[in-house]
């Protein structure tokens, strides 16, 4: 069975842990892909110079779920693993939590850091409004400038969300499918010679 909801956080939230001089800063973000996650880790590291670590998890996809854990110099496990650990306990995904952290001249030991990074993202996660969403798929639909408005009517009508790339030689748009939809969308598309050509495409 193809899972077509699923549970994330409604918008940014942000939770602080101090332990022995050390301040840790946790952070969640709503995320749709990888891309979005390196802007919030850039925008991090521009925000807080100083810090010594900006160690994150995040969980992405629901349908193909790809995770990623980085501890960013600190002990191996001591800090992605905690984090990813919470955004798992909490069953969410498109979620993105990182923790920076700030050192205040104690050691904390591996022990302590894994307590340390768990109940920042915690804190972080606690005051995240959770929402349920609807997995979705992005399909490519393709058509000559004169059918533009054939396939736009369609996609309106059938009330898809969707994006318009750059202009090219033909007119595409990416359109958010639910999951228990995608394969009546795609023969659909197919048939009335829609669908982009995506065997060379491979998987986002």
């Amino acid at each position: 069975m193809i899972q077509d909801k699923y549970t994330t956080i409604a918008g940014p939230t942000e939770g602080t842990f101090r332990d022995r001089g050390s301040k840790f800063i946790g952070y969640a973000f709503p995320v749709n892909n990888e891309k979005e996650v390196k802007e919030h880790l850039q925008n991090l590291k521009k925000l807080h110079p100083s810090s010594r670590h900006v160690c994150y998890a995040f969980r992405i996809n629901p349908l193909n779920e790809y995770w990623r854990a980085n501890d960013d110099g600190e002990p191996s496990s001591s800090a992605g693993k905690p984090i990813l650990g919470q955004i798992r306990s909490m069953e969410l995904q498109n979620v993105l939590v990182a923790v920076v952290r700030y050192f205040g001249g104690t050691l904390l030991g591996v022990p302590g850091l894994i307590h340390a990074y768990k109940q920042a993202a915690i804190e972080a996660l606690q005051q995240a409004v959770l929402v349920e969403k609807t997995v979705t798929q992005e399909i490519t639909a393709s058509v000559t400038y004169d059918k533009m408005g054939d396939l736009m009517k369609w996609v309106k009508d059938a009330q898809f969300e969707y994006t318009i790339p750059e202009m090219g030689e033909t007119f595409s748009i990416e359109i958010l499918v639910p999951a228990n939809k995608v394969e009546s969308v795609r023969i659909f598309l197919a048939e009335s010679q829609w669908l982009q050509d995506e065997s060379a495409a491979g998987n986002e």
